[in-house]
């Protein structure tokens, strides 16, 4: 992403939106999904408390995003991440690689 805005691809005209999943650095295994224009913007709200439900955790970090060409795609792909099937897809594809 360049410096700090909204994250831009393809031309100056495509606006990115992003479905994110953040682990807490202080309590591994912590983990929230969310969606955004500007994951950077969004990483430091919740690593500066400015979220009720993240604040707790701090700090956090990005675990995984995916980029999306809309808010609706994202926030579809968000929900999906937070239902049991998802959850299931995430344990399977995501967690349970070694790569954590």
């Amino acid at each position: 992403m360049s410096g700090g805005g909204r994250s831009r691809i393809a031309s100056e005209d495509t606006l990115v939106y992003y479905t994110y999943v953040l682990e807490s650095t202080k309590h591994p295994g912590s983990r929230y999904i969310g969606h955004t224009s500007d994951l950077r913007r969004r990483l430091d709200q919740h690593n500066a408390g400015e979220n009720r439900s993240t604040a707790r955790y701090r700090p956090w970090r990005i675990k995984l995003y995916v980029a999306f060409e809309s808010r609706a795609l994202a926030r579809r792909f968000e929900r999906y991440l937070k239902s049991g099937s998802g959850h299931a897809f995430a344990k399977r594809h995501f967690w349970a690689t070694g790569l954590d």
